[in-house]
């Protein structure tokens, strides 16, 4: 039933990419059915903007070309998913390691649409354990930081990101304020980021039910 639902939220996200020249796109198990979704349509792409290896392999695959961001400037979409939503629109992503890029491509286009399904969505983030991306050298003092947030940090072992660093992620974390702990945490030295996406929510989340697509906007 969740794949279906996955795979529901892909097919909604699919209306939006009409005229549209060059695609972000992101990362997870709902992305890929988004990305299976472009392939009898990719010709109507100069290409896509990718936030991991793995998607920009997929897009390879179908013969669709993956662009630096830097030589595109901004775009007009960015298609992600979440491993949790708030009706703010504010998420918790990087479950999969790739916030970073994640969070560089949401804030270079001008429309974030999330696609997830409805058992992301919860009244307070913070049950899935939030992944901040830290330089390896950082790692026990972002730690020891976090602790005295009141947050139980936990080492992802045995990964490193597409970046060349390593994931600590949160747990035990009640977020109510997620603009504020974003801010909070980002000034931590020897984070690079984190996985809230607060102050660059979404603007549009298209979640899958089981009696259908429920658009929510910002």
């Amino acid at each position: 039933m969740q794949k279906n639902m996955k795979l529901q939220a892909a097919e909604a996200a699919i209306e939006y990419t009409h005229n549209v020249d060059i695609i972000g796109v992101g990362t997870g198990s709902t992305v890929n059915y988004f990305i299976d979704l472009l392939e009898p349509i990719k010709h109507q792409f100069e290409g896509a903007v990718s936030s991991s290896e793995a998607s920009s392999k997929k897009l390879h695959a179908l013969g669709i070309p993956v662009l630096d961001l830097n030589t595109v400037g901004s775009l007009d979409i960015y298609v992600d998913g979440a491993d949790e939503t708030n009706k703010h629109l504010q998420l918790i992503k990087g479950g999969g390691g790739a916030l970073t890029r994640e969070k560089i491509i949401a804030a270079a286009s001008k429309q974030f649409i999330c696609i997830a399904d409805e058992s992301k969505l919860v009244s307070c983030l913070g049950a899935f354990p939030l992944p901040i991306e830290v330089i390896p050298m950082a790692r026990s003092y972002v730690a020891r930081e976090i602790i005295k947030l009141g947050g139980h940090p936990v080492w992802r072992e045995n990964f490193i990101t597409d970046n060349g660093n390593i994931i600590l992620d949160i747990h035990r974390l009640d977020i109510f304020e997620p603009v504020k702990l974003e801010n909070t945490l980002n000034n931590l030295t020897g984070v690079v980021t984190t996985g809230l996406f607060a102050e660059r929510s979404a603007d549009i989340l298209l979640l899958a039910r089981e009696e259908g697509i429920k658009t929510l906007t910002r």
